[in-house]
C-alpha cells in the first residue's frame, strides 16, 4: 500500500506505520512524488486536497498531521457506521481517520491545559472519550474495521491482515501479605490502630496469622498459580518495591528475605516488572534504584513497568522510563475509572509529540482494573463481572489485546473483598477457552 501527500511529517509516518501494521501487517509506504504515486500499479491511498488518479483511495485530510505545534483543537462528533468520529472530511472515508487516530494516540489533550484529579493526574472528566461517551469502546480498532471494509471494497484483491484476540491478565503486587513480613515495628502500629477502631475480629485474625494457625488472607499466590496452570494462561507480574513506606507505597520491604523469594518464585513461571513507587514520582532517582533492586533479585534485565496508582504525566514520566531502560509499559489507562484511556486495545509504540517522534517505549493499554470497579465506581462484584464482560467482549470483537488489572489482595480471603476472588475465577472459566 503506498500512501501520496504533499509533505512527511514525523506525524503521519508514525500513524502510517501504526496503521499499516494493524491493516496490512507493515508499515504502510509514503511518498511525496505524484509521478511515482500515479505510475505504482499496486494499492494506493490519496492523503492531499485533491483527487489525482482513478484507481486510488482518496481522504482528504485536516492539518493536524501537518502541524508541528500542540494547540487547542476544534472536534465535532458525528456518528459513522454506529461509532463516533471526528475530523470530518471529503472522499472515500467519512473522517480523515490517520489524523484522529493519532490524536487519541498520542494522547494530544493530555498536554493541552487540564483539570487534575485528587492525586495529581489527567482526571479522565477532560478526555473526548468521556465527553463524547465511548470511553468504553476500542475507537480506533472500531474505525480500523470500518477502514478496511472500504480499502477491500475498493481494492477487492487486497489481503488483510487479522491479529488473534489476546487475553492478558497482569498483575500490581502492592502489599505481598496483610499481616507476614512487616516487622515488629508495622505488625504492632497495625494491631494498635485495629484495637483503637474496636475491630477485634481483626485483631485475632492478625495474631492466629502471625502464630501460623491460619494463612495470611493476601497470600493467594498458590491459587492464582492453579488457575494459570489450569487455562494456560500466561500473565505478567509487577511489583512495588519501594525502599521506605509512605501514603500511597504499602508494600513490604524489599529487604525481606520473603518478598526476595517470592520474586524469584514468579520469575520462574512468569515475566516480572517494575511497578514504580509513588515516591518515585517526586523523587527522581528512586525510579533506577528500584528498578536496580528488582534486577538484584531476579538476575534479569527489567524492561517491563506499570506505574503504582497509574500516576504518570506526559511526556516525562514516559521518558523517565525510556533512559532507565524500559521497554514496555503497562500504564495506559486510568486509575479512576475503567475505560480505554488510548481509544485503543492493540500495543502501541508512545509519540512524543513535544519531541515530535516515536520512541521505543510500547505501550500495552489495560481497559479493565478491579480498583477501579470497587474504589472508584462503587460497583458490587456482580456489577463488576458485568464490566468485566462488557470489556471483554468490545475487544475479542475487533481482535485486540485484552488487558486487566487485578492485586493479590482483591484475590485472597480477606472480608473486605468478599466475592471479588469468585467473579474473577467465574471469568476465568467463562473466557479463557473461548
Amino acid at each position: 500500500m503506498l500512501i501520496y501527500s504533499s509533505i512527511i511529517t514525523p506525524r503521519l509516518q508514525y500513524i502510517a506505520d501504526f496503521s499499516g501494521k494493524e491493516i496490512i501487517g507493515k508499515p504502510f509506504e509514503i511518498t511525496t512524488e505524484l509521478t511515482h504515486y500515479v505510475q505504482h500499479n499496486g494499492f494506493k491511498i490519496n492523503y492531499s486536497s485533491g483527487k489525482t488518479a482513478a484507481n486510488e483511495f482518496w481522504i482528504r485530510p485536516c492539518s493536524l498531521l501537518f502541524d508541528d505545534k500542540i494547540t487547542e483543537q476544534t472536534i465535532q462528533c458525528f456518528e459513522v457506521d454506529g461509532n463516533k468520529a471526528f475530523f470530518g472530511t471529503e472522499g472515500d472515508f467519512p473522517f480523515d481517520i490517520f489524523a484522529a487516530s493519532f490524536y487519541l494516540l498520542s494522547r494530544y489533550e493530555e498536554y493541552l491545559p487540564h483539570q487534575k484529579d485528587m492525586y495529581g493526574r489527567y482526571a479522565h472528566e477532560n478526555s473526548l472519550a468521556h465527553k463524547e461517551g465511548f470511553l468504553n469502546q476500542p475507537l480506533i480498532n472500531n474505525w480500523l474495521q470500518l477502514f478496511r471494509k472500504r480499502l477491500k471494497q475498493k481494492f477487492p484483491s487486497l489481503t488483510i491482515h487479522q491479529s488473534p484476540f489476546i487475553f492478558l491478565p497482569t498483575y500490581d503486587i502492592d502489599i505481598a501479605w496483610a499481616f507476614k513480613n512487616k516487622g515488629l515495628l508495622r505488625s504492632a502500629g497495625g494491631f494498635i490502630q485495629s484495637m483503637v477502631k474496636g475491630d477485634w475480629l481483626r485483631c485475632r485474625e492478625r495474631i492466629t496469622t502471625l502464630n501460623g494457625k491460619r494463612k495470611d488472607p493476601f497470600d493467594t499466590y498458590e491459587w492464582m498459580n492453579q488457575l494459570h496452570e489450569k487455562y494456560q494462561l500466561k500473565p505478567y507480574y509487577f511489583f512495588l518495591l519501594a525502599k521506605k513506606t509512605g501514603r500511597y507505597d504499602k508494600n513490604i520491604s524489599p529487604r525481606q528475605k520473603a518478598v526476595q523469594i517470592l520474586v524469584k518464585d514468579h520469575l520462574i513461571r512468569y515475566p516480572v516488572g517494575i511497578h514504580p513507587s509513588w515516591q518515585s514520582g517526586d523523587e527522581k532517582t528512586l525510579l533506577k534504584k528500584e528498578i536496580e533492586t528488582l534486577e538484584e533479585m531476579t538476575g534479569n534485565k527489567i524492561v517491563s513497568s506499570r506505574q503504582h496508582y497509574i500516576r504518570f504525566t506526559l511526556p516525562e514520566s514516559f521518558r523517565r522510563l525510556i533512559d532507565q531502560g524500559i521497554k514496555f509499559d503497562f500504564s495506559m489507562g486510568y486509575g479512576s475509572i475503567n475505560g480505554f484511556r488510548g481509544s485503543v486495545a492493540s500495543p502501541f509504540y508512545w509519540y512524543d509529540l513535544e519531541k515530535a517522534e516515536q520512541t521505543p517505549l510500547m505501550l500495552f493499554p489495560f481497559c479493565y482494573m478491579e480498583a477501579n470497579s470497587f474504589y472508584e465506581q462503587h460497583y458490587s462484584p456482580s456489577q463488576a463481572l458485568e464490566e468485566l464482560y462488557h470489556y471483554y467482549k468490545v475487544v475479542k470483537a475487533v481482535n485486540g489485546t485484552f488487558i486487566m488489572i487485578w492485586h493479590n489482595h482483591f484475590l485472597g480471603t480477606d472480608r473486605l473483598y468478599t466475592g471479588w476472588r469468585e467473579v474473577y475465577e467465574q471469568f476465568v472459566d467463562e473466557t479463557a477457552g473461548m
